[in-house]
């Protein structure tokens, strides 16, 4: 990855403008505008709304803010651990 945060694949498909093929990809979202991939939805636009991110990954508002309300529980967690244990 260079400083742009795309991986070549990333990269080539841009280049070439097709979407992204490979659909296991852990970073393959079904978003042809931004060719299938996470990566280039964030390089092409920067940082998104909740409601930005549920439209690529064709899941509702609510569900997405689930997802980011666990997340930052565990993130909370794992800082609350660290700074106790002194890492």
């Amino acid at each position: 990855m260079k400083k742009d945060g795309l991986r070549e694949c990333s990269r080539k498909c841009m280049e070439l403008n097709v979407n992204c093929p490979v659909e296991d990809c852990r970073l393959w979202i079904n978003y042809e505008t931004e060719h299938n991939c996470t990566l280039v939805s964030v390089y092409e636009n920067g940082p998104m709304t909740l409601r930005e991110i549920a439209e690529r990954h064709g899941l509702s508002f609510a569900r997405i803010k689930q997802i980011e309300t666990k997340a930052m529980t565990k993130l909370k967690s794992v800082l609350k651990t660290h700074v106790f244990f002194g890492f």
